[in-house]
């Protein structure tokens, strides 16, 4: 069984040990599509998902992680929320590892963190993507975010084209 809750502090820190572990693999999914293909340098991403820069996030009254569990202690994925002020929150990062992608998990998280956030008075959520990433894109505007710009983040490593998406809460009810 499947459930999406928001990360305890026990919660973060096994999240950044697999997510550490799961990018040791250099030719593994993760790593190809979130370091690899942006030119990432593996010092930034280790400290990036260290258990302190995670623990560091959840802890600040403006994040939230979200965990899909399977039997309540496998992680499968998970999703990282930043709220930028009282009516927007910024859906940071939503990662499914590779032996649990295409099964609806995605979705999953997705929709108990745009129902929590919408419970706490936040009226829209925007999200980034890689211009280049189809397989996001294609998510992101199945669940209903509309494409908002496109624009070029300067990045330590270089230039990363994106697209920003918009979705409206409390838009179906």
């Amino acid at each position: 069984m499947i459930t999406v809750n928001k990360a305890s502090q026990h919660g973060v820190k096994a999240l950044s040990r697999k997510l550490l572990k799961l990018l040791e693999d250099k030719s593994g999914q993760l790593y190809q599509d979130n370091v690899a293909k942006f030119g990432v340098p593996e010092e930034y991403v280790r400290k990036a998902f260290s258990e302190g820069a995670l623990l560091e996030a959840a802890d600040s009254d403006r994040s939230v992680f979200y965990l899909a569990l399977e039997n309540r202690c496998k992680i499968l994925g998970f999703a990282q929320v930043n709220v930028i002020d009282s009516e927007m929150a910024e859906l940071d990062r939503i990662v499914i590892f590779p032996a649990h992608t295409r099964k609806g998990i995605g979705t999953q998280i997705l929709e108990k963190a745009m129902k929590d956030q919408e419970k706490k008075g936040i009226k829209a959520i925007i999200v980034k993507a890689g211009k280049g990433e189809d397989h996001a894109r294609l998510f992101y505007e199945k669940n209903g975010f509309e494409r908002v710009n496109e624009s070029t983040m300067d990045a330590p490593w270089g230039k990363i084209a994106l697209v920003t998406y918009r979705l409206e809460l409390g838009s179906d009810s």
